[in-house]
């Protein structure tokens, strides 16, 4: 399996920006697709965002869309989620998770991911 840390979380204000990254180790990440979901605390990890192993498709939850992008760059083994104009509700832990894709370019459900970080912590205050 790969192995994946996340990093670039924090505080911010209403309406600024944060870039989370996601670095893989140990398999080359050019193969999986990758997710970022989040958490907060007492609810369910909800998926955020996705993109195919090559990078070409992507896919956001409606809560997201508009404001963050997610993207990869395979030779650096990373993957990325740019947050713009954050909202207090975007507030979570956000895990990045990679998946081997099964006739499909990425998985909106946690199950198919089969590598997961860590998390890392975003708090956006009002």
């Amino acid at each position: 399996q790969v192995q994946l840390i996340e990093s670039g979380g924090g505080l911010v204000q209403a309406g600024g920006s944060l870039r989370l990254s996601c670095a893989a180790s140990g398999r080359t990440l050019s193969s999986y697709s990758m997710g970022w979901f989040r958490q907060a605390p007492g609810l369910e990890r909800e998926f955020v965002a996705a993109i195919s192993s090559s990078g070409g498709i992507t896919y956001y939850a409606d809560s997201v869309k508009g404001r963050f992008t997610i993207s990869r760059d395979n030779a650096k083994n990373t993957a990325y989620l740019q947050m713009n104009s954050l909202k207090p509700e975007d507030t979570a832990v956000y895990y990045c998770a990679a998946a081997i894709p099964r006739g499909v370019p990425y998985y909106t459900q946690p199950r198919p991911y089969g590598s997961w970080g860590q998390g890392t912590q975003v708090t956006v205050s009002s």
